[in-house]
């Protein structure tokens, strides 16, 4: 139950993020965060990563629909695993948030630019299905190794 609340948390705390930036940074206006590693901007993202299919917001709605269908059957098929459970969650989490901006707004909120390297604009929604990700992929890993695969 712990980890279907911090699902709910991270996407709550996601949509706080993005409107916050919405209201407090003009559109392409960027902020000042960690010098030489990551600022706050504000970007309208109507793609994906690097604005791939840019516009095509039905595709997005679609993808979306059919990837939440697909991450919540998953998840209570693998319930039994509180790594896999803790990664649907990440997963499920990241996908709602940029669907809600997708449906409200027509476009998701990216604001962390990191200035490291060059890397898509992204958001907290993003950095959970990132981490959710991640967190399946050691899953997977992990349990071949203990299979002996």
């Amino acid at each position: 139950m712990i980890v279907y609340m911090m699902g709910l948390v991270l996407l709550i705390i996601d949509q706080i993020v993005k409107s916050i930036v919405n209201k407090t940074i003009p559109i392409g206006h960027i902020r000042p965060g960690i010098e030489g590693i990551i600022s706050i901007t504000n970007l309208r993202n109507t793609g994906a990563a690097w604005s791939i299919l840019e516009g095509s917001q039905w595709f997005f709605y679609i993808v979306s629909i059919i990837a939440i269908s697909v991450i919540v059957y998953l998840l209570f098929r693998m319930r039994s695993s509180l790594g896999f459970t803790i990664g649907f969650v990440l997963m499920l989490a990241g996908t709602i948030g940029n669907f809600i901006d997708r449906i409200r707004l027509h476009y998701v909120v990216d604001m962390f630019q990191l200035d490291l390297f060059s890397f898509p604009i992204f958001n907290v929604a993003d950095m959970c299905l990132t981490f959710g990700v991640i967190v399946i992929f050691g899953m997977i890993i992990f349990e071949d190794r203990l299979d002996g695969k």
